[in-house]
């Protein structure tokens, strides 16, 4: 096997995910817990080495490229795979620490499961926390094969075997750049008018796209679809598309007025966002104090 030469240090393409994730290099480098100068060096490290611009940078934030788009999703891809095989070497060499292994899908990986394990280590500050992002289809599979502790939902389906608890709330919304002809009408559009149009779309078996298609049916073929949250914002950051994502993870967009939420008539979509475990196994020590610390929060939050 020939080995790729295009492939940067991992670190610094998980810098590239905190930075399109967060939209700006001042949250990545809180998040990161670097300097300002620090990320923006190993961004610009990683668009040299690969030879393409990843970032616009504005005076309202980050943005990606349409290239920057493709390399977030490859990269994800990667920094996970990578996660997958510490965890492996971990469990061969038998870690002294205990292990919670988490598999979640995009949304709560992405949006919440980041506070629910900072406080899940000032409770166990031995415990080491693996977090598995995937969508809500793989995340049932693997706590049925027994791979993970505990796993976390988006999709409205869960499985007859697992035990699973309501962990917080959110809905999907239809975002488009404020430019968008939706946006300037200022009006809401039909069912109709939705399904007909393409969109930046999860792949089939998240949460999101079940939940999409339960509410619509099945819409027009994607204009393009990825398998993370942060692609998928991303992509419409960037391009003229709408999309359909959670409520959650585009807040801090709708916030500051770089998305616009359009209103479809006569269409609602909540969901309940899940524990889910084995019911024969049970869920124990750090596992299921995640899950109660994950419903605490949830309750607090406004």
């Amino acid at each position: 096997m020939v080995l790729p030469a295009r492939v940067p240090d991992l670190s610094a393409l998980d810098v590239v995910v905190s930075v399109a994730r967060q939209g700006s290099m001042s949250a990545a480098a809180r998040e990161q817990n670097l300097s300002q100068q620090a990320i923006s060096a190993r961004v610009h490290a990683v668009e040299r080495e690969l030879g393409v611009v990843l970032f616009r940078r504005s005076p309202s934030g980050t943005e990606l490229t349409p290239e920057g788009v493709a390399v977030l999703e490859w990269a994800s891809g990667l920094l996970d795979a990578a996660e997958r095989f510490s965890a492996g070497i971990d469990s061969l060499l038998g870690s002294k620490r205990a292990t919670v292994t988490v598999a979640a899908s995009m949304t709560v990986a992405e949006i919440l499961i980041p506070s629910w394990a900072l406080a899940l280590r000032r409770l166990h500050p031995e415990t080491r926390i693996r977090v598995q992002p995937m969508n809500s289809a793989d995340v049932i599979r693997d706590v049925l094969a027994g791979s993970v502790d505990v796993g976390f939902i988006e999709g409205p389906h869960t499985d007859s075997r697992l035990d699973h608890r309501a962990v917080a709330h959110d809905e999907l919304v239809v975002v488009t750049r404020p430019d968008h002809p939706w946006a300037r009408a200022g009006r809401a559009i039909s069912p109709a008018e939705l399904m007909r149009t393409p969109l930046v779309q999860r792949e089939h078996g998240s949460g999101t796209r079940v939940t999409f298609e339960a509410a619509l049916g099945e819409a027009a073929d994607p204009l393009l679809e990825l398998t993370s949250v942060a692609a998928v914002k991303a992509a419409v950051l960037s391009s003229d598309a709408p999309a359909v994502l959670s409520s959650l993870s585009v807040a801090p967009e709708l916030a500051d007025g770089k998305l616009v939420r359009i209103e479809v008539s006569g269409v609602a979509m909540p969901r309940v966002l899940r524990a889910v475990w084995d019911r024969n196994r049970g869920l124990h020590g750090p596992a299921r104090d995640l899950v109660d610390l994950a419903i605490t929060r949830s309750s607090a939050s406004p």
